[in-house]
């Protein structure tokens, strides 16, 4: 595909807003302190603290992941936007105070006051910044070149440094203001742009009605009978326009859902220091809930503007984006399992007239680096605060700020050399990918800090030795997945019965409650926990003087 000149024009005007944006930030005059730094000296107000938690959740793998799950299986990945919506409610008007009025600016610092001792705050600092690396930064970089590679035929890696350089310029000098001033920007391109996307996606179609009865018909050329349920491989699923569905043998069963996905992304809404760190930027704490009162609504935009349109393309190309034969798959998108990650980009090249197709570049660029940046910023901040300050206490604010900057280049090095391997196990479906590695390792500490800030008798050893007995398990299955990868449609699946028939959320559910069996009883057969460790770091303590 040749960009024309409108198409170009727009990707540059892009870039020169992100730059200038971030120049100016980084001319701010408490740019140089290390709360100015990481905090955005705790000066925003709730409409760009808002608009920078959904411009850092909705990142490239939301817009390839989304709308590739939308093109292979329906509405019913919508479910995780709709449950953002209210947990993002769970973190403005219960964890947010706790933590505000515990004085803490990290997570792991919440858990040093909390508990006394320094390895929960270690651990979690280690494990999130292991999060990072294989369900953020690597799923990130690969889906953002994956657009580009589609739309401008670069080569991957050329993709990747571009968009890198761009993105460490901006997060590097200007820090967590830089993050929040661009995701403003980056949110109204976004929104705009994927608007205009839906309108002319829709008038393809023939509207919304049309819509319904062309995504079912959506067959490729080339099928296959499914060996394990004699159905029919190619074929859109009976409960396509289903959101919550059946609970035995679907992709999204309604407990398993509401039990095991719900803990699940509550690490990722409550107790993850990248939304976190965002909300307590604001300069109040009424601030800070009215931003994740408008994220919520906002949240609830996705599935008209990312799923909606991927399900629109599988109508538009079904024998690419809706293939089903490993060859046709590797011919057209080098991935023999599937080809619905190519949905968004398939159909922004296809049917956006140019000029509007550069706009539709810059979202996509917009989303790559508004999650790499506030990525970027939340892992130095937890490497500088809580690994690196504790290793040498007499660091002064220079050397913290040089090496949480040190630091962002060897996540980039460690990304990058992962990106291979998320590209062998990704699959077809990425975002998929991205929620059952979630599912394996967060329950464990959302329920720690859900009943840390709920439960007074909750102590160290309760918290520590519980996270130890999730990280065991959650490990096991998260190899046992890996070793027994998923058959082909056309393929006998003969994987255990742990792996092939229990379904990845109903393993979040017994690992979240089982976690917090284990933390209750330890916790209630050694000793409580200080009277001076609960000053303000409990919902009920939260305003003891």
């Amino acid at each position: 595909m040749e960009l024309s000149t409108g198409d170009v024009a727009a990707v540059v005007l892009y870039f020169l807003l992100v730059l200038g944006i971030g120049l100016w930030s980084m001319m701010r005059p408490n740019r140089d302190t290390v709360e100015g730094y990481f905090l955005a000296g705790k000066h925003m107000f709730w409409l760009p603290v808002g608009a920078s938690l959904f411009a850092s959740n909705i990142g490239s793998e939301h817009f390839i992941g989304l709308a590739g799950t939308g093109a292979a299986s329906g509405i019913g990945v919508a479910a995780f936007e709709f449950n953002a919506l209210v947990l993002l409610q769970l973190l403005g008007f219960i964890f947010l105070p706790v933590f505000i009025a515990s004085k803490v600016r990290t997570l792991p610092e919440y858990m040093v006051k909390r508990f006394g001792g320094r390895r929960i705050s270690m651990y979690l600092s280690v494990l999130s910044m292991i999060l990072y690396i294989f369900t953020k930064i690597s799923v990130d970089l690969y889906s953002g070149a994956l657009f580009i590679q589609q739309a401008l035929q670069w080569n991957l890696y050329l993709s990747i440094f571009a968009i890198l350089t761009l993105t460490l310029v901006c997060t590097v000098g200007g820090g967590l203001a830089a993050v929040i001033y661009i995701d403003v920007l980056q949110v109204a391109i976004m929104l705009g742009g994927s608007s205009v996307l839906l309108y002319l996606g829709l008038e393809k179609v023939g509207g919304w009605e049309e819509l319904k009865v062309k995504y079912m018909t959506s067959v490729p050329n080339t099928t296959y009978v499914n060996p394990n349920d004699n159905g029919t491989c190619g074929f859109p699923r009976e409960d396509s326009w289903t959101i919550l569905r059946e609970p035995f043998h679907s992709d999204m069963p309604w407990p398993g859902f509401l039990l095991g996905q719900t803990p699940a992304s509550i690490w990722y809404w409550c107790a993850d220091q990248m939304m976190v760190q965002k909300a307590l930027a604001a300069k109040s704490l009424s601030d800070a809930q009215g931003a994740t009162i408008l994220t919520g609504w906002i949240k609830t935009l996705p599935m008209f503007l990312i799923i909606i349109p991927g399900m629109m393309s599988r109508v538009l190309y079904p024998d690419t984006v809706g293939c089903v034969d490993p060859e046709v798959c590797q011919a057209f998108c080098n991935n023999p399992v599937s080809c619905s990650n190519t949905a968004y980009p398939a159909i922004v090249l296809g049917i956006m007239p140019e000029g509007l197709r550069g706009v539709m570049i810059a979202v996509m660029l917009a989303a790559l680096m508004s999650d790499l940046t506030s990525i970027f910023n939340s892992a130095s901040t937890l490497f500088t605060m809580d690994i690196y300050n504790e290793i040498k206490k007499s660091a002064q604010t220079k050397e913290l700020l040089i090496v949480g900057r040190v630091f962002i280049l060897f996540l980039v090095a460690m990304s990058i050399m992962w990106i291979p391997i998320i590209q062998e196990l990704q699959g077809g479906q990425l975002f998929i990918y991205i929620q059952a590695i979630s599912a394996y390792l967060s329950p464990p500490i959302a329920v720690v800090y859900c009943m840390a800030i709920s439960w007074k008798r909750m102590n160290e050893m309760g918290a520590f030795w519980s996270l130890m007995f999730g990280l065991t398990v959650g490990v096991i299955r998260m190899i046992l997945d890996f070793t027994y990868k998923a058959p082909l449609c056309m393929e006998v699946d003969d994987r255990p019965f742990i792996i092939a028939s229990i379904h990845y959320m109903y393993f979040a559910a017994g690992l979240f409650f089982s976690t917090g069996i284990v933390a209750a009883i330890v916790s209630l057969l050694t000793d409580p926990p200080r009277d001076y460790m609960l000053v303000r770091t409990t919902f009920q303590t939260r305003k003891d003087q």
